[in-house]
């Protein structure tokens, strides 16, 4: 099986580099930079579960691409999708199966719409990757999960010959029958994060700890999964139970990256992770299973937050580090 990974950045370098050490067929596709980068430096993982060193790795430019792939994943920001879109046209053909890593689910919905319902699965991934300054990847914990699965559910042909490529390459791969589920869980969770954090600018055990704190987490936590129930994907116990410990454990340094990508002044994904779960609070209004208008007045207060800080930093109000 040819996969093309989109980009060579922390998630898609990260993911490619243990599928290409593992080998598989992998391919980076890589913009003019990092393709110079990688040439000169290799791709150099630095992780708690096992460094990588992988001198000169695959790499592609989006128009040098002279076939299409049988699986593209796909790792990009959510504000580069359009781009990612464009530069992977080439690489998509009548058996091309593309697997998101965003966030969200606004993009399986422009997904869709560019390459069919047909070529589009469902998938998330749990890692704390980031890129440092030379190019390298700095995997921040121990948590390397990937899950993918068919958007209809429960398990086809493809999906199983996909999941004996994805697993056995030293992280944590699932295929999933439910995987539409699993991602709303992981959007109330991570949407929780994102707007507490970047709204308090701290992490949760300050957060707990200051008057009202840990009141706020839950609240918010309590809005996002009545967005999720309205629109038929309410998450499960153990789901709830685990993310009300998170939200309540004293001394807690989690952060969101959203937070880190806004105290470093840099592009954020207010749209893709907040936003558009607001307006799919507004969508659930008498959708089957919705009881009556879901309210979001903390989620709406954070999105505001957020918002303002784009609007600063387009005027050049906040500069990037």
């Amino acid at each position: 099986m040819r996969i093309l990974v989109v980009g060579a950045g922390a998630i898609g370098g990260y993911f490619g580099g243990r599928l290409l050490n593992a080998g598989r067929d992998v391919t980076f596709l890589v913009r003019e930079r990092r393709a110079a980068q990688l040439a000169q430096t290799g791709l150099n993982v630095r992780s708690p579960n096992g460094d990588l060193s992988i001198p000169n790795p695959p790499i592609v430019l989006a128009k040098d691409v002279r076939e299409p792939f049988d699986l593209i994943l796909l790792s990009c920001k959510a504000y580069d999708l359009d781009g990612a879109i464009e530069s992977i046209k080439t690489s998509v053909g009548p058996n091309t199966a593309i697997l998101p890593m965003l966030n969200g689910m606004h993009h399986l919905d422009v997904l869709e719409a560019q390459f069919g319902a047909e070529r589009v699965l469902g998938g998330q991934c749990i890692a704390a990757v980031t890129l440092d300054a030379d190019g390298t990847i700095v995997h921040l914990n121990k948590l390397h999960s990937m899950a993918f699965g068919e958007r209809a559910g429960g398990f086809s042909a493809r999906i199983e010959v996909i999941s004996a490529q994805l697993c056995g390459a030293q992280f944590d791969a699932v295929a999933s029958p439910e995987i539409i589920q699993s991602m709303w869980e992981k959007w109330v969770f991570l949407a929780t994060l994102a707007a507490s954090t970047c709204l308090m600018r701290a992490p949760v055990g300050d957060i707990i700890a200051a008057p009202g704190g840990q009141k706020l987490l839950l609240d918010l936590f309590d809005e996002a999964r009545a967005i999720a129930s309205a629109n038929g994907f309410a998450p499960g116990e153990a789901v709830v139970a685990r993310a009300q410990a998170m939200f309540t454990e004293a001394g807690s340094t989690i952060t969101a990256s959203m937070l880190r990508d806004l105290e470093n002044g840099a592009r954020i994904e207010a749209d893709h992770v907040v936003g558009d779960l607001i307006a799919r609070a507004e969508g659930a209004k008498g959708a089957k299973g919705a009881q009556g208008t879901v309210s979001t007045p903390i989620f709406s207060t954070a999105y505001t937050h957020l918002k303002a800080y784009e609007s600063r930093r387009e005027r050049g109000d906040v500069k990037a580090s």
